[in-house]
């Protein structure tokens, strides 16, 4: 079995491999057939293998050099906010620029206007969302003191601490009570919710912003897939096992409408739920 030549050029009977599960075959030049069978007997989950590939990260290199150069006039605050967020020591797991554009993309085309995010960090993804919308206002809760101090002064930097609201608190209770406010009527319903906080509550998190949002909003979960541990049901990991259960529980949730997105990049193999409340 030959691997992936460096030329453009493919011969009759070169075998390439798609992932461990797939192959394909030139049966004539430039023509392959895709054969679905297993490479190997079993699926090796707790090996590295896939779980990053050089090309992932220049595709993402490339791409948004073009899609959002440096000239974009929030480039500046993304990157002193990722920056300060790392010389601060907060965990290098921030979405991806192209993740985070794509979420603020999203509110655009969907004409969101109040947004809720689970999980702040150093606030880059919020900066993302809410400095490409200038219609939108962000609220936002983390429970971690240290990561609100280096939030609200990242967002602060960015201009944008009239449009971004920080919530220091224990997640579950934040949300609980802005449901309340927007039951009372003393909030605007959510227009997109964005989950990416401790896993093991993502369907205790998803259940709270269900009652929080306008009809058809999105509420996107991150870090489903974990690296295609998802669908090994031998895992119990727990940040596996609540992968799999926010994953089932909203597959059967009435009202609900949920995919699940495989994502490569710079930030390795994973993915979201994606789930429209109607």
């Amino acid at each position: 079995m030959r691997g992936v030549s460096t030329s453009s050029t493919f011969s009759v009977g070169d075998i390439f491999t798609f992932w461990p599960i797939q192959q394909f075959r030139i049966l004539k030049p430039g023509i392959p057939l895709f054969q679905n069978r297993p490479m190997t007997t079993r699926t090796n989950w707790t090996s590295t293998i896939h779980q990053h590939d050089p090309r992932w990260t220049a595709v993402d290199a490339y791409a948004f050099s073009h899609s959002h150069p440096a000239s974009q006039p929030n480039a500046k605050a993304l990157e002193n906010a990722r920056m300060a967020s790392m010389a601060a020591g907060l965990p290098d797991i921030a979405l991806s620029p192209a993740q985070g554009k794509f979420l603020a993309l999203h509110c655009r085309a969907s004409a969101v206007t109040h947004a809720l995010e689970v999980g702040t960090l150093g606030g880059y993804s919020a900066i993302w969302v809410a400095s490409e919308n200038p219609q939108l206002r962000l609220t936002t809760i983390e429970y971690n003191p240290k990561h609100v101090a280096v939030a609200r002064k990242n967002i602060e930097l960015a201009g944008l601490s009239d449009r971004i609201e920080v919530i220091q608190g224990a997640g579950i209770d934040v949300l609980a009570s802005l449901r309340d406010e927007v039951v009372a009527g003393t909030r605007p319903q959510f227009g997109f919710v964005f989950i990416d906080a401790d896993k093991e509550n993502n369907w205790n998190y998803f259940k709270l912003a269900k009652d929080m949002v306008k009809s058809n909003s999105v509420i996107c979960v991150d870090n489903v897939v974990r690296g295609g541990r998802l669908a090994d049901l031998g895992n119990t990991e727990p940040y596996v096992v609540a992968s799999r259960e926010v994953v089932e529980n909203a597959g059967k949730e009435p009202g609900v409408d949920s995919v699940v997105i495989q994502t490569v990049g710079e930030k390795s193999y994973d993915g979201w739920l994606w789930a429209v409340v109607s």
